[in-house]
């Protein structure tokens, strides 16, 4: 079993939902963006997805581009993001939180498709979440992943339908990544009775855990979504505490990591405030 299959079976077993917090790899800076990834375990986060900075990202809203544009202007890269994963996995003894990178697949594409999962695979990734590669495209990318034992994440749409949901199954792995709505990023939410019954149609065509993300900013509205999905995914509300946390000249307050972890409780508290059975 791979690590994201490992730690769905374990939340399975105690009878809750996931939280997979979303941190922008480098952001403020590669020093303190590292120090927000090692914090990320003991704050509640069950699986981590390390955002790869991208120079012209199309799903993400205001607050991830910004953060985005703060690690690439602070010399975030590829490789730096590798280091970042390996020296978690080293000095933290961690090997069984699953460490996620989501982005673009230019990125991939870029580096050599079966470079870069082995590379990944090297350093300690366990899965990818690729926005802008479709099903169509995938068999570019899978062999090569499966070969490097790392699991792909698809994404599904409220737009998605009954009939275009199995091409998108027959590539996913690990999880299920659900937008709970339409657009980019951090910029609205979705009703509980929305996510419900996209939810249960989801589970219906398929037995992979699904979390779901993209507008879950507060405690309780990820209290909402571990009602009815196997996790709840949160970014930009993650990343806007990083913003906050800057002063006027975009330098880094005192307390930044602190209070970022601390806002990651939060959230991770209220996912574990439902228990499912």
């Amino acid at each position: 079993m791979s690590r994201i299959e490992k730690r769905f079976a374990k939340l399975k077993a105690d009878k809750r939902a996931g939280f997979v917090a979303y941190v922008s790899a480098g952001d403020p800076d590669v020093t303190l963006g590292y120090q927000i990834l090692k914090g990320l375990p003991g704050a509640g986060a069950d699986l981590i997805e390390l955002g790869m900075p991208f120079t012209d990202p199309m799903a993400d809203g205001p607050s991830v581009d910004a953060a985005g544009q703060r690690a690439l202007k602070a010399g975030i890269t590829v490789d730096a993001i590798f280091d970042m994963v390996r020296r978690f996995r080293r000095e933290t003894g961690d090997d069984d939180t699953p460490i996620l990178l989501m982005g673009y697949y230019n990125l991939v594409y870029q580096r050599g498709v079966e470079k870069f999962c082995k590379d990944a695979a090297a350093a300690g990734i366990d899965g990818f979440i690729l926005v802008d590669l479709p099903p169509e495209e995938a068999d570019a990318l899978k062999p090569h992943a499966v070969a490097a034992g790392i699991d792909t994440v698809l994404l599904t749409a409220p737009t998605t339908d009954d009939k275009r949901l199995p091409a998108v199954l027959r590539y996913s792995s690990g999880f299920i990544y659900f937008v709970s709505v339409l657009g980019i990023t951090g910029t609205r939410s979705a009703t509980e009775e929305s996510v419900r019954e996209h939810v249960a149609r989801i589970k219906r065509h398929s037995d992979l855990p699904v979390g779901v993300g993209f507008g879950i900013k507060t405690p309780e509205q990820a209290a909402m979504i571990a009602r009815h999905a196997d996790a709840a995914v949160v970014g930009s509300a993650i990343v806007d505490k990083v913003k906050v946390a800057l002063d006027e000249h975009g330098k880094p307050k005192p307390d930044l990591v602190a209070g970022v972890l601390a806002f990651v409780k939060t959230l991770a508290d209220g996912v574990r405030s439902v228990r499912k059975g």
